[in-house]
């Protein structure tokens, strides 16, 4: 009897549904957070299935969530990822942001800084690094399109007034709405952010392009210096 057992218990495994043929049969909302990793990893390695490879990678990543902020290196760094693994999950977590950020399209009105928050906290909350982000207006401060201007460290995201302007005279807009993250999670404006507002502001009335705001997005909570009152 006890060797009847040992070999029916592999036997069972062997037939029971994989989390893509679950995926299939029952959609990706029937899966749990690992299977849904494991269908990213596609296949486990000798003696341990993609489930298990998944369970332990979200495990040790911290969560769902300190998952999606890890960069690919620290990703590709866990045991039976390695790089193409890595790329399959942060192209997944960065589907996923732009699926639910809240569109702005071309053609959009900005009714203030709560539109610019909403559009951009899901796609910036959980970088690691800051991110600088333009979004060009024309007359009517409706949306032309946005830009990403730069990407920067923990601390700081260098930004040159040609990385701005350029695209803004490019796409004949005539005003600019500026964005970026603070990873800290907290949005109050640091001196160097004052400093890079005041300087871009500057830049923005010689070449005839207004800067209407400059949003800091935290974690839940945003800052607008505009209105703070520290635009001219």
């Amino acid at each position: 009897m006890p060797d009847t057992l040992e070999i029916a218990a592999p036997l069972l495994d062997d037939v029971a549904p994989r989390p893509r043929e679950r995926l299939l049969a029952g959609g990706a909302s029937s899966l749990d957070t690992s299977d849904l990793v494991a269908v990213l990893l596609g296949t486990g390695t000798a003696g341990r299935p993609a489930e298990a490879l998944a369970r332990d990678l979200v495990d040790r990543a911290g969560g769902l969530h300190a998952l999606a902020g890890r960069t690919p290196a620290e990703l590709a760094a866990f045991a039976c990822v390695g790089e193409a693994r890595a790329a399959r999950i942060l192209a997944a977590v960065e589907l996923g942001r732009r699926c639910v950020a809240e569109p702005l399209p071309r053609g959009a009105t900005l009714r203030g800084a709560v539109d610019v928050f909403r559009h951009f906290h899901t796609l910036m909350r959980e970088l690691r690094f800051e991110q600088f982000r333009a979004v060009l207006l024309d007359g009517k401060h409706r949306v032309l399109r946005e830009e990403l201007v730069s990407q920067g460290t923990l601390t700081s995201s260098p930004v040159h007034p040609r990385e701005v302007f350029s695209p803004a005279i490019r796409h004949s807009a005539a005003a600019v709405v500026l964005v970026h993250n603070h990873p800290s999670g907290d949005p109050q404006p640091s001196p160097d952010d004052l400093e890079v507002t005041r300087r871009l502001t500057e830049v923005g009335t010689l070449v005839g392009i207004r800067v209407v705001d400059h949003v800091i997005i935290g974690d839940g909570r945003f800052t607008s210096l505009s209105d703070l009152g520290l635009l001219r």
